[in-house]
């Protein structure tokens, strides 16, 4: 008995050893998610190859196209290699959040960005292995391509929830959007110049925030900004401009918290004929003025609420003429296919009034409306 105990002892030693060389090896070779789920759950090489194909596929074909905020729910069947591939136009100073909500936590699904670039897409970030979140603030205006693949064997009911929101706070306190009535761009002085920020208005005397936390490197009045901070934003080598501020609040200049209070709205320096309004602008380090307006762009539109999908089988049946769409929207959408009545489609989860799916005589996945088809039993 006394050996039996000291051979299992010894497996365990061994086997938690091998575990600790994986890890260090994976941080070493940068191993993805997707090859430490091969390794790890010793996946048929031949079997992965169809899975991984697929996914290769539906990055060069798949086009479909979607706004945010954008929700999906469905079924993954097991071994039907399907893909879920969203097309994205997002904005420097975006937050992306991709997140895959499974009713099973034995199914693992996978999470990758890539940008569109000259030469194709190329992957920027994916998931770890068993985390189905993944959050990525967006350094470039670009189109990208959100790719979720779920496990070979994965047989678990799904939500799809995709999201952006700004990384900074809105600077003026109760502002939204519209409030913002000046962009990033516009004629200056005759054309002799160009707006660099965005105006923002509203009462004198509204308090105007730290969008984020940082240090203040400047405070008081001069030139064009008239009364003016100026927030300095380490973790993103960036600073901020708060100008033609009204008066400017006592402040601690060594650190300031996301949503402290730095000065009131105003119209002082060479705003003086115009109503009160904080010019807003962020300057990189040896690089000059950005857009800043999507690092302080709320979201209009309400997160979506749809019903669960919960299909009990993968195909489903065209019940009438079809069009079929790049984008879940009849206004912003182009017609990419036609099927007649009785055509077999791959049913990959539905989104508000559309499913999301694939025709059998397609590469890639597309839209349709839910009125037009219906779910096999």
């Amino acid at each position: 008995m006394n050996d039996r105990i000291l051979f299992l002892f010894f497996l365990i030693l061994v086997l938690a050893s091998c575990s600790k060389i994986n890890k260090a090896k994976d941080l070493l070779t940068h191993s993805s998610a997707q090859e430490i789920y091969k390794r790890d759950l010793h996946i048929n090489d031949d079997i992965f190859k169809i899975w991984e194909y697929e996914k290769q596929k539906a990055l060069v074909y798949d086009s479909v196209a979607i706004d945010l905020p954008y929700q999906e729910s469905g079924r993954f069947f097991p071994k039907s290699f399907s893909v879920y591939s969203y097309l994205i136009e997002l904005h420097r100073g975006d937050l992306l959040s991709v997140e895959v909500k499974l009713d099973s936590t034995s199914s693992l699904a996978f999470i990758d960005i890539f940008t569109l670039e000259t030469s194709g897409f190329k992957n920027i970030i994916g998931s770890e292995l068993g985390k189905q979140k993944l959050q990525l603030e967006i350094a470039e205006d670009k189109l990208y391509k959100v790719i979720i693949q779920p496990e070979i064997d994965a047989g678990s009911y799904f939500n799809i929830n995709i999201n952006r929101s700004p990384a900074y706070l809105f600077p003026v306190a109760g502002g939204k959007n519209r409030d913002a009535q000046s962009f990033w761009g516009a004629q200056r002085d005759g054309g002799k110049r160009a707006h660099e920020g965005v105006d923002i208005f509203a009462k004198r005397g509204t308090p105007v925030i730290a969008s984020t936390a940082g240090s203040i490197t400047y405070l008081g009045e001069k030139g064009l900004g008239g009364k003016q901070v100026w927030l300095r934003d380490l973790k993103r080598s960036q600073s901020l401009y708060y100008a033609h501020l009204d008066s400017i609040a006592s402040i601690n200049k060594n650190q300031v918290k996301a949503g402290d209070t730095l000065g009131f709205v105003g119209n002082t320096g060479n705003a003086r004929t115009t109503p009160p309004h904080l010019h807003f602008g962020i300057y990189r380090s040896n690089r000059g003025a950005i857009n800043p307006y999507h690092f302080i762009k709320q979201n209009d539109v309400k997160p979506l609420n749809n019903e669960n999908f919960y299909p009990n089988h993968l195909n489903g049946l065209v019940t009438r003429n079809a069009n079929l769409r790049n984008s879940n929207s009849v206004k912003n959408s182009e017609i990419i296919q036609k099927l007649a009545q009785g055509d077999t489609i791959q049913i990959l989860g539905r989104s508000s009034e559309w499913y999301h799916i694939k025709a059998t005589s397609s590469k890639n996945t597309s839209f349709l409306h839910s009125s037009l088809a219906t779910p096999l039993n």
